[in-house]
Protein backbone atom coordinates (compact mmCIF):
# COMPACT_ATOMS: atom_id res chain seq x y z
CA UNK A 1 0.00 0.00 0.00
CA UNK A 2 2.76 2.12 0.94
CA UNK A 3 4.12 2.07 -2.33
CA UNK A 4 1.18 2.76 -4.34
CA UNK A 5 0.58 5.59 -2.36
CA UNK A 6 4.41 6.73 -3.14
CA UNK A 7 4.22 6.00 -6.43
CA UNK A 8 0.72 8.10 -7.21
CA UNK A 9 2.56 11.11 -5.05
CA UNK A 10 4.98 10.86 -7.06
CA UNK A 11 3.29 10.63 -10.65
CA UNK A 12 0.91 13.28 -9.87
CA UNK A 13 3.78 15.99 -9.04
CA UNK A 14 5.35 15.54 -12.43
CA UNK A 15 1.50 16.01 -13.78
CA UNK A 16 0.02 19.76 -14.98
CA UNK A 17 -1.80 21.09 -11.96
CA UNK A 18 -5.09 20.56 -13.57
CA UNK A 19 -6.46 17.31 -15.21
CA UNK A 20 -8.19 19.30 -17.96
CA UNK A 21 -6.63 22.17 -20.17
CA UNK A 22 -7.23 25.56 -18.09
CA UNK A 23 -5.79 29.44 -19.34
CA UNK A 24 -4.07 31.25 -17.12
CA UNK A 25 -5.36 32.80 -14.54
CA UNK A 26 -5.16 34.73 -10.79
CA UNK A 27 -6.97 34.07 -7.48
CA UNK A 28 -8.02 37.17 -6.88
CA UNK A 29 -7.19 39.55 -3.95
CA UNK A 30 -9.15 38.69 -0.89
CA UNK A 31 -8.15 35.16 0.18
CA UNK A 32 -5.75 34.15 2.20
CA UNK A 33 -4.20 31.53 1.12
CA UNK A 34 0.05 31.58 1.63
CA UNK A 35 0.09 29.62 -2.48
CA UNK A 36 0.70 31.73 -5.67
CA UNK A 37 -2.12 33.93 -6.81
CA UNK A 38 -1.11 33.72 -10.55
CA UNK A 39 -1.32 30.00 -12.10
CA UNK A 40 -0.08 29.41 -16.13
CA UNK A 41 -2.13 27.65 -18.76
CA UNK A 42 -2.36 23.91 -17.87
CA UNK A 43 -2.30 21.06 -20.52
CA UNK A 44 -4.24 18.94 -18.53
CA UNK A 45 -3.41 15.33 -18.85
CA UNK A 46 -3.20 13.22 -21.75
CA UNK A 47 -5.25 10.30 -22.01
CA UNK A 48 -2.56 7.95 -20.88
CA UNK A 49 -1.64 10.17 -17.78
CA UNK A 50 -5.28 9.70 -16.41
CA UNK A 51 -5.23 6.13 -16.90
CA UNK A 52 -2.01 5.89 -14.97
CA UNK A 53 -3.42 7.78 -12.17
CA UNK A 54 -6.63 5.57 -12.53
CA UNK A 55 -5.01 2.62 -12.34
CA UNK A 56 -3.13 3.41 -9.25
CA UNK A 57 -6.03 4.93 -7.71
CA UNK A 58 -8.10 1.62 -8.42
CA UNK A 59 -4.64 -0.56 -6.57
CA UNK A 60 -4.83 1.49 -3.69
CA UNK A 61 -8.68 1.18 -3.38
CA UNK A 62 -8.34 -2.31 -3.84
CA UNK A 63 -5.28 -2.57 -1.18
CA UNK A 64 -7.67 -0.46 1.32
CA UNK A 65 -10.22 -3.15 0.55
CA UNK A 66 -8.47 -6.36 1.27
CA UNK A 67 -6.92 -4.51 4.70
CA UNK A 68 -9.84 -3.51 5.98
CA UNK A 69 -11.60 -7.00 5.21
CA UNK A 70 -9.30 -9.13 6.66
CA UNK A 71 -10.27 -12.02 8.79
CA UNK A 72 -7.67 -10.61 11.43
CA UNK A 73 -9.72 -7.37 12.12
CA UNK A 74 -12.89 -9.93 13.08
CA UNK A 75 -10.38 -11.64 15.77
CA UNK A 76 -9.20 -8.51 17.55
CA UNK A 77 -11.96 -6.95 19.95
CA UNK A 78 -13.80 -3.45 18.86
CA UNK A 79 -12.04 -1.39 21.39
CA UNK A 80 -8.45 -2.61 20.66
CA UNK A 81 -8.28 -2.17 17.09
CA UNK A 82 -7.28 1.07 16.92
CA UNK A 83 -4.09 0.10 19.28
CA UNK A 84 -3.93 -2.79 17.15
CA UNK A 85 -4.01 -0.96 13.55
CA UNK A 86 -1.36 1.84 15.13
CA UNK A 87 0.81 -1.02 15.86
CA UNK A 88 0.84 -2.66 12.37
CA UNK A 89 0.76 0.42 10.75
CA UNK A 90 4.20 1.49 12.66
CA UNK A 91 5.64 -2.64 12.86
CA UNK A 92 7.62 -1.99 10.10
CA UNK A 93 9.61 0.92 11.87
CA UNK A 94 10.55 -0.85 14.58
CA UNK A 95 14.66 -1.22 14.95
CA UNK A 96 13.84 -3.99 17.00
CA UNK A 97 11.67 -5.83 14.60
CA UNK A 98 8.89 -6.43 17.51
CA UNK A 99 5.67 -7.26 15.92
CA UNK A 100 7.14 -8.58 12.53
CA UNK A 101 6.50 -11.89 11.38
CA UNK A 102 7.90 -13.52 8.63
CA UNK A 103 5.57 -13.80 5.56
Amino acid sequence: MNEVRASLKALVKTLPYSVEPVKAWERPDGYWLATSRSYPDSPGWSEQEKKEVAALREKERDLTAVILTHAFWGEVDAPERADARSQLKHALEREDGEGQEAA
